[in-house]
């Protein structure tokens, strides 16, 4: 064996002090505009002394970077880039995208050949299993998640100090990282948020229960999840509730004088189908028919769903009261924020299952002390209480939604005492100080753990 994979060896056979093993968070991309959760993670964990290295599918571009990115310090990996499989035949596709991942794949198979092996056999195992037709070639996916994979786990071994290694979202990137967990021997944990856990397609077949099952531990951001999760597979890793949470230091409620004379009803988030922004548009159509005067922003840039946001608008015949504006960074939205006179915010479950879970705008606007209105879906009612600290709808009820809103554009001081008591709410249950304590915890113990010998890399191999 050459003399560098047995200092590899020698490094990963002892283990040092917790305070120098680090874990290794494996992301689709870093940084990305719309996960202001995640980087508000890494930071809360960094101040809280955690050791991190980032691993990075995508490096991003033309991503607005808010100020929490700025603050982290954790060294960032990227992988090498990958071009889209559906674009072409998948051996064409291979000869063109292995040659930067080969050198990593050949060190740990030198390194761990069996483990090598018996992964290679599990990916190709699952593209036959999860194939669309019994007459179907095998699901290519689960083969370019294990090229991947091997090069997390040959540099995680590599720089000698992962101990750990940690996914967001539970559908690819969980993947790849249970795949290098195998590879590595090191454990693995993930946590799953919204999309990725409801949508079939993501997960197909028995794929979730396998990732619970081999998982050290999952975590997930609602209750509702948490039920979900631990019902789909009761036998599977212990699954930690963890609410994102916010600084509330940092999102305080604007004084009356900068709140516009104009009513603004604000709405924030991807132009996504799950965010339902078409009713919010029709509730404002009614409420302009009824003769409220007022201005709605929804503010967060492109998405999937942007053109038939955009024609909606049209439609509706909207132009001149409803406006889209792009994407901003989360200082320059808490500006935003402070001239609403309302927040809506009319999320739905969309007809492939896919949801919100707790939307951080949300507890942004209520940290805030804006009335919020959103709807009854998901993890929502975890957060907003209908008639205490908010107004809930049903989704898909544009009328609901009007009747929602007019009835705090009637009313301020009925909005002033609802926003007071989200206020509230966020500062006992999301500040984010108080809910990364779980968290760091769990990632304490896995480091603990290993110093002492006693984590063994998944629950099932």
């Amino acid at each position: 064996m050459h003399s560098e994979m047995q200092e590899i060896v020698r490094r990963n056979a002892l283990p040092p002090d917790v305070s120098e093993g680090r874990i290794g968070y494996v992301l689709k991309g870093y940084a990305r505009t719309s996960e202001t959760f995640i980087t508000n993670e890494i930071a809360l964990l960094e101040r809280r002394g955690l050791n991190l290295t980032i691993f990075s599918f995508l490096e991003l571009s033309g991503q607005l970077l808010h100020a929490a990115v700025e603050t982290i310090k954790s060294p960032v990996h990227y992988l090498p880039p990958v071009t889209p499989l559906s674009e072409t035949h998948f051996f064409a596709w291979l000869a063109r995208n292995a040659p930067p991942f080969a050198q990593s794949h050949k060190r740990l198979f030198a390194l761990r050949p069996s483990a090598y092996l018996k992964t290679l056999a599990e990916a190709i195992s699952l593209g036959f299993k999860h194939r669309r037709g019994a007459w179907r070639q095998p699901e290519t996916g689960f083969l370019k998640e294990f090229l991947q994979a091997g090069v997390i786990a040959e540099q995680a071994l590599a720089l000698g100090n992962i101990r750990h290694l940690h996914a967001h979202f539970c559908h690819t990137t969980t993947t790849v990282t249970m795949f290098a967990s195998r590879l590595s021997g090191l454990p693995f944990s993930f946590t799953a948020h919204a999309k990725d856990i409801y949508v079939a397609q993501h997960n197909p077949g028995d794929l979730l229960s396998r990732k619970m099952r081999r998982a050290r531990f999952v975590v997930t951001c609602t209750a509702a999840n948490q039920r979900h999760l631990t019902a789909l597979c009761p036998d599977g890793a212990p699954v930690h509730l963890v609410y994102h949470g916010l600084n509330p230091r940092q999102f305080v409620p604007a004084a009356a004088s900068t709140v516009n004379a104009m009513p603004l009803i604000l709405s924030v988030g991807r132009l996504v189908e799950k965010k339902g922004f078409p009713y919010l548009i029709e509730a404002c159509r009614r409420l302009k028919e009824r003769g409220y005067q007022f201005q709605c922003q929804i503010v967060g840039g492109t998405g999937a769903f942007a053109t038939q946001v955009v024609a909606a608008v049209k439609a509706a015949q909207m132009e001149d009261t409803v406006w889209l504006r792009p994407a901003v960074t989360q200082e320059e939205l808490q500006l935003i924020y402070q001239q609403a006179a309302v927040f809506v915010l009319p999320s739905q479950i969309t007809d492939n299952g896919d949801r919100d879970g707790i939307p951080n705008v949300l507890v942004e606007a209520m940290a805030l002390g804006l009335p919020v209105v959103s709807t009854n879906v998901s993890g929502i009612p975890e957060l907003v209480t209908n008639r205490v600290n908010g107004l809930l709808a049903p989704q898909k009820d544009p009328e609901a939604l009007a009747q929602a809103i007019a009835e705090l554009l009637d009313h301020p001081d009925l909005g002033r005492q609802l926003g007071q008591a989200a206020r509230q709410t966020v500062c006992r249950e999301f500040d984010a100080e108080e809910t990364i304590v779980d968290l760091h915890q769990l990632f304490q113990v896995c480091l603990t753990d290993v110093a002492s010998g006693s984590a063994g890399a998944s629950r099932e191999l």
